[in-house]
């Protein structure tokens, strides 16, 4: 937490690591609610969730005509993040073309929708989360190393909650509250 609260107050690219579940989306949100970006819009995705040839219209948008079904111009989530942050969970699963273009988006601040003629800047800060070993997957040529550089301007390792056990009370006290049967921070009212 100290870690994420220092690098919030910068625009750093932060690379989030961790097994499932050890809660990076939840990371994510936090540095960006602590940013000077605040105010501007947080914008998640799964890059696992999608085909690449989606992953990449979704991320950078897309020019009506620019491929069968583009039926009107889309945006996407690059400028939809436009001044606030771009959440990449999952980025070890995006292709090794998608990953050149998000490097050229991160060199240079621009971003080309598919089937356009001209890029567009945009202010974006890039947040990105994995459970993969992209160091591994760079020496194999599965993930690009000067990708993988550019994603860690700061890397935040999350350990999984069998290492954590005295976070064990805080979270039961959390899920208590939800299920309305501990009032926050008054450990009496355990039914």
């Amino acid at each position: 937490r100290t870690l994420a609260e220092r690098v919030a107050a910068t625009d750093l690219p932060v690379l989030l690591r961790g097994e499932s579940g050890t809660g990076k989306d939840v990371f994510a949100r936090y540095i960006h609610a602590q940013s000077r970006r605040a105010a501007g819009p947080f914008v998640a995705i799964n890059c696992g969730a999608l085909a690449p040839e989606l992953l990449e219209s979704t991320l950078f948008g897309h020019k009506k005509g620019a491929f069968t079904g583009a039926v009107s111009d889309a945006k996407g989530l690059f400028l939809e993040a436009n001044g606030g942050t771009l959440f990449l969970d999952e980025i070890g699963d995006t292709s090794l073309a998608l990953q050149v273009k998000l490097l050229r988006t991160l060199e240079s601040g621009d971003i080309m929708p598919v089937g356009a003629s001209q890029s567009l800047r945009v202010d974006v800060r890039i947040v990105s989360a994995t459970h993969r070993p992209l160091e591994a997957m760079s020496s194999q040529g599965t993930f690009r190393e000067d990708l993988y550089w550019r994603l860690r301007g700061m890397e935040i390792v999350l350990p999984p909650l069998r290492e954590r056990p005295e976070d064990l009370p805080l979270l039961a006290e959390h899920f208590l509250a939800l299920a309305g049967k501990l009032v926050p921070g008054d450990r009496k009212s355990v039914v």
